[in-house]
């Protein structure tokens, strides 16, 4: 069975929590999160600037005055944070609207080595580590100290392996943005869709839609290296198609929180 060292396993508890929350909360609906249209009136014919009402002789109706507020509602949309719950490292996410310039292959790199050596990375790795451990997922690394250590440092591998996959080399190869670019608008239905299908499309270096060939190559290849490091009996083609899918689904679930969590983050935690 495959592991799940490449990502958190927080990331799909805490994702279906948000998921169902925020299906039944209303605040998120399509009208509200994009606004409604403007009402129109009967008294097209009038001049939209009382000002010039006025120096038609007109005067402008009192309904139109009575509209307009003292103080303009703020609609600022919520952002997104360089870490999760302070802690997860979310360096890769863009909010919702804000257009970012290419990036350099260097530039690439930066974000796969971060989001491989962060702190946090190590402190995730040591309690997947220990739940793989307990349910003795890999039989011939044994328990005990060694053994720890052995799921320890395959943890730390499987996780790098994935980060300079998908967001360091084939990106550059392809030409292709490793940030995930948060939508922020419209219904959750379409939110959620949105953000779990960047597995297959994604933003290329030119600013165009293209089919994700960074993510599915980038797991596959990772899914294939591990095999250098893993004992005989998982390095056979089904093993390695089984982390391959593994990895996709984790990451397509990562995207849908992400897309989430600022929404999350102002709710619960009323940061902006």
């Amino acid at each position: 069975m495959p592991s799940f060292s490449s990502r958190s396993f927080g990331f799909l508890a805490i994702c279906a929590f948000a998921l169902a929350f925020l299906g039944t909360c209303g605040k998120y609906s399509a009208a509200e999160v994009e606004g409604k249209p403007p009402v129109r009136t009967a008294l097209g014919d009038l001049p939209d600037d009382p000002s010039v009402a006025a120096q038609q002789g007109q005067s402008p109706p009192a309904s139109t005055a009575s509209k307009q507020p003292e103080h303009p509602q703020q609609t600022e949309e919520p952002q997104q944070t360089h870490r999760i719950l302070g802690i997860m490292p979310n360096f890769s996410a863009v909010s919702a609207d804000v257009v970012l310039p290419p990036q350099s292959p260097k530039e690439k790199f930066v974000i796969a080595a971060k989001n491989s050596f962060d702190y946090s990375s190590f402190v995730i790795a040591a309690i997947q580590s220990g739940v793989s451990m307990g349910t003795n997922s890999y039989p011939e690394f044994h328990q005990g100290a060694a053994g720890y250590g052995r799921y320890y440092y395959h943890t730390l591998l499987d996780t790098a392996d994935e980060n300079f996959m998908v967001g360091g080399l084939w990106p550059v190869v392809f030409r292709q943005d490793n940030r995930f670019y948060t939508r922020g608008h419209g219904s959750f239905g379409r939110r959620a869709f949105y953000a779990a299908t960047r597995v297959l499309v994604t933003r290329s270096d030119s600013g165009s839609n293209t089919f994700n060939a960074s993510e599915i190559f980038g797991a596959g290849s990772a899914a294939g290296l591990s095999t250098v490091y893993y004992p005989d009996r998982y390095r056979t083609w089904t093993k390695v198609g089984q982390r391959w899918l593994t990895s996709c689904i984790i990451d397509s679930a990562n995207f849908t929180f992400k897309e989430f969590w600022p929404d999350i983050n102002r709710k619960f935690f009323h940061t902006k």
